[in-house]
């Protein structure tokens, strides 16, 4: 849910609500005829929204909702008042809704959260309620304005694509598992490749963690990385690799903590670069190489990516890859951020500017 310009709708606030009504205003005031008009003017704006749309008093009292809210619930006007409302929840989602709630009001912060809310049908919908504190001259809260928007179907859809995600992260890492496993079974016959096996399983095994990494995931599913950095994560990231091993990608620079939120868009971007090097690039020649180079400058981290000694290359090509547009998108929409390449004939260079506290909560 999102308020629909709630400042205009405060600019219509003042006074106490009559119930169902929208009366921020009051008719024993001289201009009682202009208010009237007012009042009438704002029950036809609230009305006309898509949001139900609800107010209450300084205390939390809710004492008014427009039709939506009634149209969607079903239920009789003025029985969600006061702190009826709360009945509406799920049961689950009450006690947290109602803390929400008290800690708006006690503290003016604004209100936000996602509940169940039971349609007219009997079925509980994803719902998302917002709510903003009027402040008077003074600057004491004299109302809250909020709304609820339903947002059920956004929310099945996200739970699905979570769903779909973590069966195809399951699926390739039982690949990863059958591969281990068939590299360990085929050096039982030839003991002189036993040692080269079981590197090769820890470099497989090393490429399912940076998998978990890469792939997308939701708030709950999102790996817990305590004390990580940017460094520690492109380590992690290019363990697999021999060139790694082999001193042929070089990390350099400046450090920054990388929490859960900002650790899955980097990770898939230089994945996908690790990747591709070692498909076309730097990384599919013996004496290919690649610079990674991470700077400070003042509230933002950027992050150079260059490749030297692989095939050389004519310029940047027709068609961008699937990878490459999730790159852009994981690095511009997610992280906020630019993504810039250059197709140098010594090889890629890619520079990713993002601002360090869209990486880490902490920052």
């Amino acid at each position: 849910m999102q308020l629909e310009d709630p400042d205009a709708i405060a600019g219509l606030a003042g006074a106490e609500i009559e119930p169902r009504r929208a009366p921020w205003l009051d008719d024993t005031s001289e201009a009682a005829d202009a208010l009237s008009q007012s009042r009438a003017q704002l029950q036809v704006l609230t009305d006309a929204m898509p949001q139900m749309v609800w107010s209450t008093r300084p205390d939390g009292f809710h004492d008014y909702y427009n039709a939506r809210w009634y149209e969607f619930t079903g239920v009789p006007e003025g029985s969600t008042d006061g702190e009826g409302w709360n009945g509406m929840f799920h049961p689950q989602d009450q006690s947290l809704a109602w803390a929400r709630w008290q800690r708006s009001l006690e503290t003016g912060e604004p209100y936000e959260i996602e509940y169940r809310l039971r349609h007219r049908s009997g079925e509980y919908r994803w719902t998302l309620g917002r709510a903003l504190p009027v402040f008077n001259d003074e600057g004491a809260i004299v109302r809250w304005i909020g709304t609820c928007t339903d947002i059920h179907d956004a929310k099945m859809a996200a739970e699905q694509n979570e769903l779909l995600s973590r069966e195809l992260s399951h699926r390739i890492k039982n690949i990863f598992a059958v591969i281990s496993g068939l590299i360990g079974l085929s050096s039982r016959h030839d003991p002189s490749m036993r040692s080269f096996a079981k590197g090769l399983q820890e470099r497989i095994a090393a490429l399912g963690r940076a998998h978990e990494f890469a792939r997308p995931h939701s708030e709950a599913s999102r790996p817990a990385l305590g004390g990580s950095t940017l460094k520690g994560l492109l380590i992690e990231i290019f363990t697999p690799y021999p060139a790694f091993d082999e001193g042929c990608i070089a990390i350099a620079g400046d450090d920054v903590p990388v929490d859960d939120r900002g650790a899955t868009p980097i990770a898939f971007v230089f994945h996908e670069l690790a990747t591709n090097a070692a498909k076309y690039g730097a990384l599919s020649t013996a004496d290919g190489r690649v610079d990674v180079a991470i700077a400070l400058s003042g509230s933002a981290v950027r992050v150079t990516w260059c490749e030297t000694g692989g095939p050389a290359l004519e310029g940047e090509p027709e068609r961008k890859g699937f990878g490459t547009r999730l790159a852009e998108m994981s690095v511009v929409q997610q992280l906020g951020g630019v993504i810039r390449r250059e197709w140098k004939a010594s090889g890629l260079c890619v520079e990713i500017e993002v601002s360090i506290n869209r990486l880490s909560r902490d920052l």
